[in-house]
């Protein structure tokens, strides 16, 4: 009798089947990436781009660290732009028109979705994060200090934003309320918290409001870690967005449905 031969695609070991899921999960993420690449290059620099060109023709001999406050405030424009609101409305769009069902009669973790879905933020936010760093540096004539430390200091604050964005997607209970939502928290993040300024130089509301916010801490870690290197602070900065992260991963596994209701 011929022995029945074992599905690869379904693993003995749990570690194996959830690392067999993601990767099923994240190429198909990929697959809609590869289709949209010149989209995504396009939406994800010329807004930051723009407003960097401007503040150079504006701003009349500005200091070493006016010149890094904008550098590293277009960056987390860019990573604002499409790990915040490109996610939160194409994760909201895909749950209201239905496609999440499909998902359903799969057998697979909803955790696993969560971590595709994540992977697929930081794929299309890095590039344009790293194109604003050096054609800031080029524009500006200055050049950054590059350490270790900028690997998990990158990664942590792409993954604290991308995962507002995709808890902003899952908890949509409508759409219009989704665009409505991401756009006014875009024009407030970039514009009202101290990712261009000071924070000293905000309003008190502002200033308390800014600390909610996960770019408040990428904007100061990032200004100290591209200009001087690792500094205490920068490891604090760092915590802060790690704790971003777990709650925001958190919140989304509560709030996730397969379908459109909640």
């Amino acid at each position: 009798m011929q022995q029945q031969t074992a599905d690869p695609r379904y693993e003995t070991s749990i570690v194996k089947q959830l690392a067999v899921e993601v990767w099923i999960l994240f190429r198909i993420q990929f697959s809609i990436i590869r289709e949209q690449w010149a989209f995504i290059f396009i939406l994800a620099s010329i807004f930051p781009f723009a407003i960097l060109m401007f503040l150079h023709f504006f701003t009349v001999n500005p200091t070493e660290a006016m010149i890094v406050r904008i550098i590293t405030g277009n960056m987390l424009f860019a990573l604002v732009i499409m790990g915040m609101n490109v996610m939160a409305q194409e994760i909201s769009f895909q749950k209201h028109q239905g496609h999440f069902t499909f998902y359903a009669s799969l057998p697979i973790e909803k955790i696993n979705f969560i971590f595709a879905n994540l992977l697929r933020g930081m794929i299309v936010s890095f590039p344009s994060f790293v194109i604003m760093a050096f054609v800031g540096q080029w524009v500006y004539g200055i050049t950054f200090t590059f350490s270790f430390w900028l690997i998990p200091f990158v990664a942590l604050t792409i993954l604290s934003v991308v995962g507002l964005g995709v808890f902003l997607g899952f908890w949509s209970p409508n759409m219009q309320l989704t665009n409505l939502l991401v756009q006014g928290l875009m024009m407030i993040i970039s514009f009202m918290t101290p990712v261009l300024v000071e924070i000293s130089e905000l309003p008190v509301v502002l200033q308390w409001f800014s600390y909610l916010v996960p770019t408040t801490y990428a904007a100061a870690g990032l200004r100290d870690l591209l200009a001087v290197g690792y500094t205490t602070t920068v490891g604090m900065n760092m915590l802060m967005l790690l704790g971003y992260t777990v709650l925001s991963y958190t919140l989304i596994l509560k709030k996730i449905h397969w379908r459109g209701e909640g």
